[in-house]
């Protein structure tokens, strides 16, 4: 029983030492990035009332929360995603206002995933909701704003891919496809199986337009200057064709950002979120299997806690940051400028007076009363361990 004690669950972990003072760094530089672009702080619970993520949301499966109760019996959860909870506060506290509202925060999200999967149960997120602006300029914001985060990070190779929600939900809509068909549509293209969303819809009694538009959802586009042939494929259908006439859009507004380099296009792209009502998109970079961060626009979910606003936020899943930048062997540089004195007890006063000067100054200082049983290179060798930037030894006279 007391082996079993010092581990955790499974899907969660400790993190410690140096590799958490690496990770406060990487998420202070994201958080700097979005305060340079205007974000305000905000900080919701981490568990919320069931239906802050039910199915009328479209947020995670219910089999995937953690759910409990309180004492007058609600149904609570471990929040899966944060953008809803924002929605809620949002929709509480800036009921009448009418201005762009701008939102950064960090914080733990829980899901519970199958076994077998092997991804962590408990991730930190750290990201930025736009409320209030249904703009391309606002779309193009929120690009340009993780290209910054993550340049700031060290990365250098990465790609965030954009798609639209409108345009595999325009094609399903006009094809007449069933619920079960929808979401055999749908399993096919996360499996990026496209020879079998063309076999699934080579038999069904549509317009050789829609069938030859569904036949690009592979197809990946460097800007939005290619999607000449699917605009002219979805020239009768006004919500394919006006989903990628905002992505031309979005593409130009980026072009004037500079950071149209980092994005491509798929018109095949999906989201598990279906509150996603425009853009949707993901980043990715090598070292990592799952994405860096993702979002999209979300102009229904607010209307859904009685604020009528329209929305668009990210979020970076930190600790698959992390071990991107592992992985491609980019240094978080850390300072670690403490400073440790190691004392006798007839240098107690001084030593503390000492430290208080010092962290006067601004420095950081690590007290130790000396132990005799140990050596002053014991107290050097941990010194190195923990690399401390000096050490006073005040011993016995």
């Amino acid at each position: 029983m007391k082996h079993k004690l010092l581990h955790t669950p499974e899907g969660v972990r400790d993190i410690y030492n140096e590799e958490c003072e690496k990770k406060l760094v990487l998420q202070e530089r994201l958080h700097d990035t979005l305060k340079s672009f205007g974000y305000h702080n905000i900080q919701t619970p981490t568990f919320e009332f069931f239906d802050i993520f039910g199915k009328e949301i479209g947020t995670t499966p219910s089999k995937e929360l953690y759910k409990f109760f309180d004492r007058q019996g609600n149904t609570l959860v471990l929040r899966p995603d944060i953008t809803p909870s924002i929605a809620r506060s949002v929709a509480k506290y800036f009921t009448d206002e009418d201005m762009p509202i701008r939102l950064s925060y960090i914080g733990n999200t829980f899901i519970n995933n199958h076994s077998y999967q092997g991804r962590l149960k408990e991730c930190t997120q750290l990201g930025a909701e736009l409320i209030g602006d249904n703009t391309v300029d606002a779309d193009a914001e929120i690009i340009s704003m993780i290209v910054n985060s993550l340049k700031a990070c060290g990365l250098k190779e990465f790609q965030i891919s954009i798609g639209h929600a409108d345009i595999l939900r325009g094609m399903m809509e006009a094809a007449g496809l069933d619920e079960e068909q929808e979401e055999r549509m749908r399993e096919l293209i996360a499996n990026k199986n496209f020879f079998g969303v063309e076999e699934e819809i080579e038999e069904a009694a549509i317009d050789c337009h829609l069938k030859e538009l569904f036949g690009l959802l592979g197809k990946i586009y460097n800007e939005g200057g290619d999607f000449a042939e699917a605009k002219t494929l979805s020239h009768s259908y006004p919500q394919i064709a006006g989903a990628l006439e905002r992505l031309e859009e979005l593409d130009n507004v980026l072009k004037i950002y500079g950071v149209d380099k980092y994005v491509s296009y798929e018109l095949g792209m999906i989201s598990s979120y279906s509150y996603y009502t425009g853009i949707i998109f993901a980043g990715y970079t090598f070292g990592s299997g799952e994405m860096i961060v993702k979002g999209g626009r979300y102009d229904k979910l607010l209307p859904y806690f009685g604020k009528n606003a329209a929305s668009i936020g990210f979020a970076f899943t930190v600790d698959q940051l992390m071990m991107a930048l592992s992985r491609q062997k980019i240094e978080i540089p850390l300072e670690n400028d403490t400073e440790l004195i190691v004392y006798s007890a007839n240098h107690q006063k001084s030593a503390i007076g000492m430290a208080k000067i010092l962290r006067g100054e601004g420095r950081r200082v690590e007290l130790i009363r000396r132990d005799k049983t140990k050596t002053k290179a014991d107290y050097e060798a941990y010194q190195k361990r923990n690399k401390l930037a000096a050490l006073t030894w005040m011993e016995e006279e």
